[in-house]
């Protein structure tokens, strides 16, 4: 009797040191693929602004050049553009490791490096408000990975139908749906062309992009892993299919308001719009926030703010880069009439293409219609 008891005590004690030692295991692996998750989003974002840098470098050389050659037969472009691919591939990576609460506000690292990029190789002018924005982004970045959700629930099959018929996200879509019917019905048939208007509906769009992004690749992640095949659900093709669905219409709307108004309105609203929507979209169907105490979540938000506050400084309206060619309006030129002009307006929907075809007609001079 005595040693059953032995045994009984000695196998309890051992239960009660190996349960620490399994939850601690547990949480190390947790916190090695959240930090995975942030590496991969800033390496992705850093690709992303080194991208925009090349683009950007190939338009000012053709224009000194004065060259006619299309910028998309230029070998540096289409450099640019697989950058861009590989750092938007790697967001989408980042989002099966951790948050999207935490990965979507990650984007201001772009507009960080950017900044430096276009300042030590593009010799654009530094202001003392990039310094600033520059800093408050950085500490801004240094609150949202601390103080984020630090564990996020593994995505499956069956936890994202679980999420799709709760009562929390029927009534968030249902919502949505109608402020996005609302704001469409303004910008198309009352022809309100404000940018609000517009960047709401760039960012409605984008809080179900976040979803399905995070559900896709959770999906894919769990299925890489080997913890469980999830591609054998009907489920996972539906979420892909809503997420390039939302991810073509959110270009769309995007491509329109970069054609009426200037980037450097864009892109700061841009970011706040979506990191709202990408927050409340992971708070409502991935529960990212549960369980965090008050003092995370309000520093959290506190981080947030002070992201946007630096990311509106850096893209300020920057100075022109200048350009060692003059271009003139062909249509100040006796004798000639010109249906297009050497360098278009900055609203304009041909602005930064360097392709455009001048055609000129001899003929007396006429206004262009």
């Amino acid at each position: 009797m005595a040693n059953s008891t032995d045994r009984l005590f000695a196998q309890n004690t051992s239960d009660n040191i190996s349960q620490p030692e399994e939850l601690r295991g547990i949480r190390e692996n947790a916190y090695m693929t959240y930090t995975q998750g942030i590496i991969i989003a800033i390496c992705g974002n850093f690709l992303i602004s080194i991208s925009l840098n090349i683009q950007k470098y190939t338009h000012v050389r053709l224009s000194q050049r004065g060259s006619s050659k299309p910028y998309y037969k230029s070998v540096l472009w289409w450099l640019g553009i697989s950058l861009m691919g590989l750092g938007e591939l790697g967001n989408f990576a980042a989002y099966g490791f951790a948050p999207a609460s935490l990965i979507a506000p990650l984007g201001c690292v772009s507009v960080i490096a950017s900044a430096i990029i276009s300042v030590v190789f593009l010799k654009e002018t530094l202001r003392a408000s990039d310094l600033l924005g520059g800093a408050l982004a950085i500490a801004g970045t240094y609150l949202l990975v601390t103080f984020a959700p630090h564990f996020a629930p593994h995505v499956t099959a069956n936890m994202v139908e679980r999420s799709l018929m709760s009562w929390e996200f029927l009534t968030y879509i249902s919502v949505e749906v109608i402020a996005f019917c609302i704001l469409l019905y303004l910008y198309k048939c009352r022809k309100m062309k404000h940018i609000v208007i517009v960047m709401l509906l760039v960012a409605l769009l984008a809080s179900v992009t976040v979803i399905s992004v995070k559900a896709v690749s959770g999906m894919i992640t769990e299925s890489v892993q080997g913890n469980h095949l999830q591609l054998t659900y009907p489920i996972f093709y539906v979420m892909f299919i809503v997420m390039v669905a939302s991810c073509a219409f959110q270009i769309k709307f995007l491509n329109q308001a970069m054609k009426m108004f200037d980037a450097t309105e864009v892109v700061p609203i841009n970011y706040v719009f979506f990191t709202a929507s990408a927050i409340v979209a992971g708070i409502l169907f991935y529960q990212e926030f549960f369980g965090l105490s008050p003092v995370n979540i309000c520093l959290f938000v506190l981080g947030c703010v002070i992201s946007f506050i630096g990311v509106f400084l850096i893209a300020r309206t920057r100075p022109k880069i200048k350009t060692d060619r003059v271009f003139i309006s062909m249509g100040q030129i006796p004798g000639k009439r010109c249906t297009e002009k050497v360098q278009p307006e900055t609203r304009s929907s041909s602005y930064g293409s360097l392709a455009s075809k001048l055609i000129c007609n001899r003929g007396t001079h006429t206004d262009d219609s």
